[in-house]
């Protein structure tokens, strides 16, 4: 619905100004009037400059989510109706998108729909695991319970994702500063000790005749090297966008040292934390093993949840084929054995996940310890050998002044 401005005179001669969603002024003015306003003045509310340009528009970002989940479940707990919630929290949101999308869910509600069909309108920012945990909350009485589980799991998630981004922001940043420090030294360094060598005459060192033969091309085909990085990112976007390509490109990624084990980890803690959160949420296994393979990130690890899936379906346990797959370390798949023999697999799983929450915590630590040395040497290495390359005539040139 749009919205409209209105500016009005209350019974105690006030003046008193709002904001209404209605479906029109004469809508407004007869709501006013029943709440004893007169000198009704209406007008619709300018659109903001982001509608239209939507690439502009701020985006909903996971916090926003799991802080909504949060206050959400607070209100219901406390009984509010869900059309007041939904008002209540609309009007706090700070995130003018994320505000637009609650009231728009509102209004759906209003105009007889559940709020799991509402949800669903909005995919990229309420994904297939929270839009079921909702219809098993609405279809269970016990939303308030549903949307308070969904923002621990969302909070544990988020931190998990940081802790492998922090993995992988030190050797980013280190490449990049490298490729950097090499780029001035080629483009504005050498092309000075160019001139000078120029002067002095004779030959140069093979080190140094290569950074010179270097700095020449890249001053004279700079566009090349920017063709060849957006060709080679172009050609792995591609790659990856086909079947085989993405399944190459993730088995390798598990099989790589170090970042294989990583990866493996992250894994499983965001499996058994998946399936834990939709089972206690009275998900059926299947639905969930089917929603938790859709969000494994890894076409590899997907691909043995659909098969395990699979295989319950035709009266294995989830042990059984998990072990088959070869991804999910024996000591796991013994403890969701244990779960499944004891009715618990929920809260075995819950353990699971807090288990590798915390082996997660310790790869990261031992990637970045191994890394920071590997990386200092990398980088004093390349920019060393070329100061190194560069200043061999001088040395040369002294030593034979000196002799």
């Amino acid at each position: 619905m749009p919205a409209f401005l209105w500016e009005a005179t209350s019974r105690k001669g006030e003046q008193k100004k709002g904001e209404l969603d209605a479906a029109d002024e004469a809508t407004i003015r007869a709501q006013l009037r029943r709440q004893g306003f007169k000198n009704i003045n209406v007008k619709a509310k300018p659109k903001d400059l982001m509608e239209y340009l939507p690439f502009l528009k701020e985006s909903v970002k996971e916090k926003d989510v799991v802080v909504f989940s949060r206050i959400f479940s607070t209100m219901i707990n406390a009984g509010l109706p869900l059309i007041q919630c939904l008002e209540l929290l609309a009007s706090q949101e700070q995130n003018k998108t994320f505000a637009g999308i609650i009231r728009a869910i509102k209004e759906d509600i209003e105009g007889g729909s559940t709020l799991t069909d509402a949800l669903k309108k909005y995919p990229k920012i309420f994904d297939e695991l929270f839009v079921n945990l909702v219809a098993a909350g609405e279809a269970g009485g016990i939303l308030d319970v549903i949307l308070s589980r969904l923002s621990a799991y969302m909070e544990k998630a988020m931190k998990l994702k940081s802790k492998v981004k922090g993995a992988m922001t030190y050797p980013a940043s280190v490449l990049v500063i490298s490729i950097g420090v090499v780029a001035v030294l080629l483009l504005k360094v050498i092309p000075v000790f160019q001139k000078m060598f120029e002067g002095m005459g004779g030959t140069l060192p093979a080190p140094t005749q290569f950074l010179v033969n270097a700095s020449k091309f890249a001053q004279n085909y700079f566009y090349v090297f920017i063709i060849v990085i957006v060709a080679v990112v172009f050609a792995y976007k591609r790659f990856v966008a086909t079947e085989k390509g993405r399944y190459a490109v993730d088995s390798m990624a598990l099989k790589a040292p170090v970042f294989g084990q990583l990866i493996r980890k992250v894994a499983v803690s965001k499996f058994t934390r998946t399936m834990s959160t939709m089972m206690s949420s009275g998900v059926p296994i299947l639905e969930a093993l089917n929603i938790v393979s859709k969000t494994a990130g890894n076409v590899i690890i997907e691909n043995a949840l659909m098969q395990t899936r699979k295989s319950i379906s035709e009266g294995k346990t989830i042990a059984e084929p998990l072990m088959e797959t070869d991804i999910f370390p024996p000591m796991v798949v013994q403890m969701i054995a244990v779960g499944e023999a004891t009715g618990a697999l929920d809260t075995m799983l819950a353990k699971i996940a807090d288990f590798y929450d915390d082996e997660v915590d310790a790869a990261v630590d031992a990637l970045t310890s191994l890394l920071e040395p590997f990386m200092m040497v990398f980088l004093g290495g390349v920019v060393g050998g070329m100061i190194i390359a560069m200043y061999l005539p001088i040395f040369q040139m002294a030593s034979v002044v000196g002799g």
